[in-house]
């Protein structure tokens, strides 16, 4: 009949799954887009690699400024919102919190190898080629790692310590105390050798005081912090002891305030000193309990009051309140005893001790020192320096070299640094790749093409020619197998284990795990949708409002 028509040629409706305003994007064009994300993050850390790397002067919303080149702090203080890049990040940090070094690398290599992959995505060819690709080639990278590695055997306690002391170096070439790498290998080396062989992080503390220069600081051997808020019977009690046994108490040693809504009834002044009296006879009850117990040190977390400062004076008793969490769990770790929440039972048990005590003046301040510690090996590293800033950005500096030599400890393998080791797996990886057919060929040449971006970086931020130096690298590793790569000071190449710039290999391993997984978690994203929900929370957050606060749709308020 005319005019009708079959039930197959009727036009279908539009199915939406999406609530209205969601933003979705696929296809080849969001991947793109998310490879120029990554590139714009590795844009932020470019220039901060190697020993010639520039700093970056970041300011946060309350003005507070940081000036550093460390790779994990910039990118921790970046508010990324792009979530491929915030991917990135995330996997950047874990290099950082697992090895303690090279987060700058990672980001990198991850970037560079994107790059690489962008003209393949671009022509056609599908992800998941790509990325099996790449895992073989980081498969092959790591294998290559592991053989060439060298290891220097630890029952030589000068060769460890001379190899900890040039990883040590390596690492702080890049900071901003390169300058002083010298002396501060040799203190970061004496601080993680004195730990226990599990070498547990926060046995080492680190103070800043201002004032002096930077190889004024020093190590001690033992537990060291600021003294705390005192009151004027403080200055009478005695400020060194041999021997001493330690209570370590969360207890508030001052005659409390009666909260607002405390209603107490009397009929006359005597029941008034009664409960006066009472009040006073807790606080001695206390303090003549902690007397007893033999403690000639009181730390407490809690404030201890005047009253009984001066009591503890009158009896050769040190007494300090307010004392921080982390300092008193030190101090517990190190000294042995128990944190006490109660008088009562202060038996020898729960009480530390260590050889020596004393208070000492560092710069403008007092610090108390606990040394000879008897329950765990610990120490203290005391930062002088000028700006606040520059204390903290050697703060970092130590953090760095000190996850590095613990790392180097535990595994006593080393490769060379200055984008050697890149140099000679990229050899390896392209004479792979020629006796492989179909693409992946092409992808694990790409692969071995990015690891170059570490030496060209270093070379493009020493302002050196690049393209000069790597046909130089390409021509010695060509020549069989070496450690060739950037010489900053002489600004060629050199064999870079000769010259002692020496990186543990776990290092490396863990910088290609990290890039190799997050190009391959990027490149296996094939689409995005945003929410619109988060943007309304987003704008309304900015204009310091809740969202239950707004009028509804087309109502203002």
């Amino acid at each position: 009949m005319a005019g009708q028509r079959g039930p197959g040629s009727m036009m279908q409706p539009g199915i939406i799954l999406l609530r209205e305003g969601t933003d979705s994007s696929q296809g080849k064009g969001q991947l793109i887009s998310n490879i120029s994300a990554c590139q714009v993050v590795a844009d932020a850390v470019r220039t901060t690699l190697g020993p010639r790397g520039m700093d970056k002067l970041m300011i946060d919303q309350r003005g507070a400024a940081t000036i550093s080149n460390d790779g994990a702090t910039i990118v921790n203080l970046l508010d990324i919102v792009h979530p491929a890049a915030r991917t990135l990040v995330d996997i950047a940090k874990s290099q950082d919190a697992e090895v303690g070094d090279g987060t700058t690398s990672v980001v990198l290599l991850a970037a560079e190898m994107l790059r690489q992959c962008k003209t393949f995505v671009e022509d056609g060819v599908h992800p998941q080629v790509i990325i099996r690709a790449f895992r073989k080639a980081s498969a092959l990278a790591l294998e290559k790692i592991n053989e060439v590695a060298m290891r220097v055997p630890k029952d030589n306690k000068e060769e460890l310590r001379a190899l900890l002391e040039k990883c040590a170096a390596t690492t702080l070439s890049s900071k901003m105390v390169s300058m002083q790498r010298g002396f501060f290998s040799k203190l970061v080396v004496d601080a993680v050798m004195s730990l226990d062989e599990h070498l547990p992080l926060k046995m080492i503390g680190i103070k800043k005081v201002q004032g002096g220069g930077l190889e004024d600081s020093q190590l001690v051997a033992g537990v060291s912090f600021k003294k705390t808020f005192s009151y004027a019977g403080f200055e009478m009690q005695p400020k060194r002891y041999e021997n001493p046994k330690i209570a370590l108490l969360n207890i508030e040693l001052e005659l409390k305030k009666e909260k607002e809504n405390a209603e107490i009834r009397i009929d006359n002044v005597e029941e008034y000193q009664k409960v006066v009296d009472a009040e006073w006879e807790i606080l001695y009850d206390k303090l003549r309990l902690i007397e007893q117990s033999g403690a000639k040190i009181v730390l407490s977390k809690l404030p201890i009051g005047d009253v009984a400062t001066q009591w503890f004076a009158d009896r050769d008793i040190f007494c300090a309140g307010r004392v921080a969490d982390d300092d008193l769990e030190r101090t517990r770790m190190a000294c042995g005893g128990q944190v006490q929440t109660s008088v009562n039972n202060l038996i020898e048990d729960v009480q530390g001790s260590c050889a020596l005590f004393e208070e000492r003046q560092i710069g403008g301040d007092r610090y108390n020192f606990f040394t000879g510690c008897t329950a765990a090996k610990t120490c203290t590293i005391i930062l002088r320096g000028g700006a606040e800033q520059f204390i903290a950005e050697t703060e970092r500096s130590l953090h760095d070299a000190i996850m590095i030599v613990r790392r180097a400890m535990k595994n006593d393998a080393v490769v060379a640094g200055g984008g050697a080791v890149e140099m000679l797996v990229s050899k390896h990886l392209r004479d792979y790749a020629r006796g492989v057919p179909g693409k992946q060929q092409l992808l694990i040449a790409a692969y071995a093409k990015a690891l170059e971006i570490i030496p060209r970086q270093l070379c493009d931020n020493a302002g050196f020619d690049a393209t000069n130096v790597l046909n130089k690298l390409r021509q010695k590793h060509a020549q069989g197998t070496c450690w060739f790569g950037v010489d900053i000071r002489q600004e060629d190449i050199a064999d870079n284990y000769e010259a002692a710039v020496w990186e543990p290999s776990i290092v490396k391993i863990n910088a290609l795990t990290a890039a190799s997984e997050a190009s391959c978690l990027i490149l296996s994203v094939d689409e995005t949708v945003k929410a619109p929900t988060s943007e309304i929370a987003n704008a309304q957050a900015q204009q310091g409002g809740h969202p239950g606060m707004r009028g509804g749709r087309g109502r203002p308020m």
